[in-house]
């Protein structure tokens, strides 16, 4: 028995402390998060997922973007703790999240990742879209919300002023 909340500040060190469990420490280094520095998430969106104790088992996060002028959501990081990876939470994340995207208006959505995974959700390979380097392009991920969204988007992917 899980409870999905949108995260809260008081969330925020243990969510944290999640990433640096799942993805070291390092992880600041990656290019997605020179997009992030200094933006705000887009907090209805960025939800977790508590046990019936409260330990937090899984979170994820967006946070607006461009292309070309398009505003965008890029999602990530998500992770699932790994001792409860496996129970299909991060699919419950991604799957709860795209729907409240969907409510809240977002067209399309982005993320750095394995296609083999994320291609079960509809994300797929984005073509002419560019994230910051080294990231390699075949991880260039993206869902239309709207049918169409991604056609014509082209271009390098930057932040979204605060």
């Amino acid at each position: 028995m899980y409870r999905l909340s949108v995260e809260t500040e008081a969330d925020g060190w243990e969510v944290e402390a999640l990433y640096d469990l799942c993805f070291a420490p390092g992880r600041t280094a990656l290019s997605s998060y020179r997009l992030r520095e200094g933006v705000p998430t887009v907090a209805p969106l960025c939800l977790v997922l508590r046990d019936a104790t409260g330990v937090l088992a899984a979170a994820i996060r967006f946070w607006p973007a461009r292309v070309a002028g398009w505003d965008i959501l890029l999602l990530g990081p998500i992770a699932v703790h790994p001792t409860r990876q496996g129970e299909g939470l991060g699919a419950l994340l991604i799957t709860e999240s795209l729907a409240r995207a969907r409510e809240l208006g977002a067209a399309r959505v982005l993320l750095v990742g394995d296609a083999p995974y994320y291609s079960r959700f509809g994300f797929a390979k984005l073509q002419g879209v560019v994230m910051p380097p080294p990231t390699n392009p075949d991880r260039v991920l993206g869902i239309a919300l709207d049918e169409g969204a991604w056609d014509g988007v082209i271009g390098e992917v930057t932040r979204a002023l605060p």
